[in-house]
């Protein structure tokens, strides 16, 4: 190992003049065109046990270390249970047009004191997955933390999860590597795989989601003219 000299000043992180923890997120309502995300309560146990019962196969729940749910009670027990505290702090999506939920997601890890939170305990129907209105909630997740003064917004899966990993990048998390045998879930060995989107890259892959998201984006039937990894690609591009 080698050591600086006595004279030899040790290199120091950047200074941050004024730096101040953020807030704790709370259940604020965080409101989108497509989709709203709202506390999540027993009250949308059984919308949402419905929605996620579309999945026969239970797929949705193969990275998740609970579920699937073998009834909407049961489903309810465990939101009760485990869903009720500051972090994770549990939201439903709420798709706009139709007033249902028909998904979750949560803030979790929350370390005010350094800036960073993390996105995750997502579950999608097959009715929100692929949509607009899906991408349009995690925009809302990522533009509230950033909103609060949060530096640093995280995103992990299990590394076998190409979905997940697959959803980080078009979205604009940068890669920054694997922590092998990082957990036990149901049973198996989980290496997880790291994302992360900055404070200081946020305004760009703001405007990016934000002309994806745009009306004028989209044709008569729905079908999108650009796609959010394409607008995306530039920055993972420059910041890996």
């Amino acid at each position: 190992m080698q050591l600086l000299s006595p004279s030899q000043d040790p290199p120091l992180g950047t200074a941050l003049p004024g730096w101040a923890p953020p807030p704790v997120p709370t259940h604020a309502v965080l409101r989108g065109k497509r989709a709203r995300l709202e506390a999540l309560r027993p009250g949308h146990c059984a919308a949402l046990y419905r929605a996620f019962a579309a999945d026969v196969a239970g797929r949705m729940w193969a990275y998740l270390p609970y579920g699937p749910f073998e009834s909407a009670r049961a489903y309810q027990a465990w939101v009760e249970g485990q869903c009720g505290g500051a972090d994770p702090l549990f939201f439903a999506i709420v798709e706009s047009s139709s007033g249902q939920p028909c998904g979750v997601a949560a803030y979790l890890r929350i370390d005010a004191r350094n800036g960073c939170i993390e996105i995750g305990h997502l579950a999608f129907a097959p009715s929100l997955q692929r949509t607009v209105a899906a991408t349009e909630a995690l925009f809302l997740l990522l533009d509230h933390a950033f909103g609060l003064g949060y530096r640093r917004v995280e995103w992990k899966c299990n590394a076998l999860n190409a979905a997940s990993r697959r959803a980080a990048q078009r979205l604009g998390f940068s890669f920054e590597g694997l922590f092998r045998q990082a957990a036990v879930v149901k049973g198996r060995n989980r290496d997880t795989a790291w994302y992360a989107v900055l404070d200081r890259e946020w305004p760009t892959l703001r405007s990016a989601h934000l002309r994806w998201l745009a009306a004028e984006n989209f044709d008569a039937t729905g079908r999108q003219r650009l796609a959010l990894a394409d607008l995306t690609r530039p920055h993972l591009a420059a910041h890996g």
